[in-house]
């Protein structure tokens, strides 16, 4: 694979270095991922947890160099740069990776994110599943998708409110290109031990009540990134989302 020259981008990201175009974080190497990895592993080895290593920062050689290191899962959110760097991985990569898409999915976007993830973290509106799902029925595929909640209640950020989230429910079930497995929740920037602990303990209760209510089994909770991912785990995520404690 043919060595992308770096370029500065210190207005976007201080004194990080971009790896490639597609990145703006500083050059990974395999040996670092996989002592960092380890480092994380051992922190949750009592719990059964997926680490989805975000690469949006991280340039082509965040996916390479996590793929030597062991990683299968990767998470992208910036879709147009993403379907950039999976077209140019090698084959063996592309096929035995799982690609999550895990930001903000704008409608505009929605096909190409199908037709390129496994997973999408982001549903946060009946619009948007249905859109997700029409692609997904024309690929002959079902996406695995997990359905957005803001239960921190901030403004900024997206994500059903819980009420919201039981309105659309039946009829997102009902879509035939989904595969609705579980929930997803960004926690606050900054937010206190205790806060984040009430945050991912509540999304835990409202996907148990989910599920006794519609009579479904949700069994992935995506929550928790590099500064809160063993509170998360405490609180039962399944799936973390760490980019930074493996890449630096």
């Amino acid at each position: 694979m043919s060595h992308i020259s770096e370029q500065a981008d210190n207005h976007k990201t201080g004194n990080l270095i971009p790896s490639n175009q597609w990145g703006s974080g500083v050059a990974t190497e395999a040996k670092m991922i996989e002592r960092n990895l380890l480092e994380i592993k051992n922190k949750i080895a009592p719990y059964n947890v997926k680490i989805v290593a975000v690469t949006k920062y991280f340039g082509l050689d965040g996916i390479v160099n996590g793929y030597k290191a062991g990683l299968r899962d990767f998470g992208e959110s910036r879709a147009l740069d993403a379907i950039a760097k999976i077209d140019s991985l090698d084959e063996e990569i592309r096929q035995n990776s799982r690609f999550h898409f895990i930001g903000h999915l704008q409608t505009n976007k929605a096909e190409k994110v199908v037709r390129y993830f496994d997973y999408i973290h982001s549903i946060d509106s009946l619009k948007l599943a249905k859109m997700v799902s029409e692609f997904a029925c024309a690929l002959n595929k079902r996406e695995k998708v997990l359905l957005q909640v803001n239960n921190s209640g901030e403004e900024q950020k997206y994500g059903y409110t819980k009420s919201q989230l039981k309105n659309d429910l039946l009829e997102i079930l009902e879509l035939n290109g989904l595969e609705i497995v579980g929930l997803m929740n960004m926690a606050p920037f900054g937010a206190k031990q205790e806060e984040l602990s009430s945050l991912f303990s509540d999304l835990r209760m409202y996907r148990d009540e989910l599920e006794r209510e519609f009579c479904i089994r949700l069994p992935e909770l995506s929550m928790g990134m590099s500064d809160d991912y063993e509170i998360a785990v405490q609180e039962g995520a399944t799936i973390v989302r760490i980019g930074r404690k493996l890449f630096n």
